[in-house]
Formats: structure tokens, sequence, C-alpha cells
């Protein structure tokens, strides 16, 4: 493991309150597979027991240190100028896992939420199918579902954007 990175990692969560736990998961050779960031309050994944991660900071790196910015770099400074930020402030519940992303409990069935939808903290709102173990992801925020971002049996990835729910409707 590459020490360096490391100690960033830990420093990136001394400096900020509002993160409670910072995952890292490692792939085949020994590269990173994932960085994950939980925000303090919202549960975490426990190893396959299919809890949402709910709101996330993170993202992919297929090489070690590939998502974090460069050693003297602040961690809180974004690589590219953003956007101004939309009238209404959407939340994203991503995917926690990779995986096929399925809108329902099976085949023919209504998907558990769509456009227009309420939903609650613990709802289930999707499930994401991984190494053939049924995932049900649940929110961690209540609102109503303004956008679904992916199709049905589509393969998602860890981190990707699923719904996008307006907390103040």
């Amino acid at each position: 493991m590459n020490l360096d990175l490391i100690a960033r990692l830990v420093e990136i969560l001394k400096n900020a309150p509002e993160l409670g736990a910072i995952e890292v998961r490692r792939g085949p050779f020994g590269l990173w597979s994932a960085v994950r960031v939980a925000r303090t309050g919202h549960g975490g994944n426990t190893a396959g027991a299919g809890a949402a991660g709910g709101p996330h900071v993170a993202g992919s790196a297929g090489t070690e240190g590939g998502a974090l910015a460069p050693a003297g770099a602040s961690a809180a400074a974004p690589a590219a100028p953003t956007p101004p930020a939309p009238a209404v402030q959407l939340v994203e519940i991503k995917s926690p896992m990779v995986g096929t992303f399925y809108a329902a409990p099976e085949p023919g069935a209504e998907p558990y939420v769509k456009v227009g939808s309420r939903v609650a903290p613990g709802q289930v709102v999707c499930i994401i199918e991984a190494m053939k173990i049924m995932n049900e992801i649940e929110s961690e925020v209540a609102g109503v579902v303004r956008e679904v971002l992916v199709e049905n049996a589509q393969p998602v990835e860890f981190g990707q954007p699923l719904f996008r729910v307006d907390p103040h409707a």
C-alpha cells in the first residue's frame, strides 16, 4: 500500500468533521478499485449486507491515487471550475457497489420508485445485483424523486448516481 496515499486520506478525514468514514477497496493486482467517503450520521455498507451507502463524496480510481488530488494540492480544491448551482439543490442517491441495477423487485413488477415518487429514509429504491446477490438499496434522504438516471438491467459503477431527489418538496 502507498503510505503517502493513506496519510492523505487520514488527513482528509481529520480535517473534515462532516465525514464519518473513508473506505478504500483494492482490486486485482493491488490496484485501487474504489475510494468511498461517507458523511457522518449515514450508515455505510457492511460487507455484502446490501445497506445503502447513500449520498457519497467519492469516485473510482483505476490505479493508486488516481482519483485523489496531487500531494501538494488541497483536498478540498476542485480540479476544475464548477458550474453555477441550480436553483433547486437535488440530492443524489448513488450506487454503493458495482453491479446490475433493477428498478423493481421482480420482472414485470412495478418499480420501487419513479419520477414523482415520494421517498423516506430507509425506503428501498432499487436493487443492485452483485455476484448473484440481490442487494436492496435504501434512500437516506426524504423527498420527491425528480430524476431516475439509470435504465432497468443496466450495469452500474460504484458511486454512480442512480436517482436525484428534491429534499425540499
